[in-house]
């Protein structure tokens, strides 16, 4: 008999507790709708609801046309992915070692490393450029070693497709790693011995025991990065080449140098459909995780 009261509070509780929920939740969610969801249906209406010759408006597909058929926004289109993906590769092979070794080392040469792996993250991506290109640029102290040993010079990466690469992939570091340390935290020490106690070398615990842990913390990773790499204007405005350019500088000389906001937009609502295929894979990881 006392349990039936007992349940009808706990039903009263939680039905009272949900108004309070909702209304904790609808900030967030108003201002996500407010400062990202519309923003993009707005961008996408501007570029399909268009005035034709005579003035008239109507659904036109001209500045998508334009854009798929005009071979500088191509090349454009085709660096960003290239250093897109070159800059996620080398991310993985530079920061999944660092990982493991911060997880399974101790002392004070892993202190060190943890604050070198970090230290990227405190300095902006304006005073990186410029320290890439005093020393990596022409008669930069790259240069002024070689010569002071007489050796000839290296051809400088400063104006090449590379010196973005190197900048965003040093300007990454931080948010990797931290994110695959946080990824090898559910990985005990206890099944890692357990391993190597029936037998298995290094590789094998990489592979039936860290791997696994890793996968879902890989891919959030390389999600991040995708989309911080794509999105980026500041390295690649100030490194690389004049041209072709990469998505980011490409939509801001076309707004501000070419006056073309149209066309602007239809840029950047290319690349965020792009984008949102890599987002997708991190929605998915986050579902999975709640699912597990």
């Amino acid at each position: 008999m006392s349990l039936a009261p007992a349940s009808g509070i706990v039903g009263t509780s939680e039905k009272r507790g949900r108004p309070i929920g909702l209304l904790l939740v609808a900030a967030p969610v108003l201002l996500i709708g407010w400062m990202v969801i519309y923003p993009i249906i707005d961008a996408v209406v501007t570029t399909v609801w268009l005035p034709d010759e005579s003035g008239k408006y109507g659904l036109t597909l001209r500045t998508y046309r334009f854009f798929f058929s005009d071979q500088y926004s191509l090349d454009n289109l085709y660096l960003t992915l290239w250093t897109t993906v070159v800059c996620s590769i080398l991310l993985l092979a530079i920061c999944l070692p660092i990982a493991l070794y911060l997880r399974f080392a101790s002392g004070r040469l892993a202190t060190y490393v943890q604050g070198l792996a970090i230290f990227p993250l405190f300095v902006p991506s304006i005073v990186l450029s410029y320290a890439l290109i005093r020393v990596l640029g022409p008669n930069g102290m790259v240069d002024m070693l070689l010569n002071a040993v007489h050796l000839p010079k290296l051809r400088s990466p400063y104006l090449t497709p590379w010196a973005p690469v190197i900048g965003l992939v040093w300007d990454h570091i931080p948010l990797v790693v931290l994110i695959l340390t946080a990824g090898l935290g559910g990985v005990s020490n206890q099944s890692v011995e357990a391993a190597r106690d029936v037998g298995a070398g290094r590789l094998a615990v990489f592979r039936f025991i860290i791997l696994p842990r890793l996968t879902n913390p890989i891919l959030v990773a390389l999600s991040f990065s995708v989309l911080g790499i794509f999105s980026a204007f500041t390295i690649p405005y100030v490194l690389g080449p004049a041209a072709p350019e990469m998505m980011g500088p490409f939509m801001q000389r076309t707004f501000r140098d070419l006056y073309d906001p149209v066309n602007a937009i239809t840029q950047a609502v290319i690349s965020f459909f792009f984008c949102i295929v890599f987002g997708l894979f991190y929605v998915r990881s986050v579902i999975r995780n709640r699912q597990a």
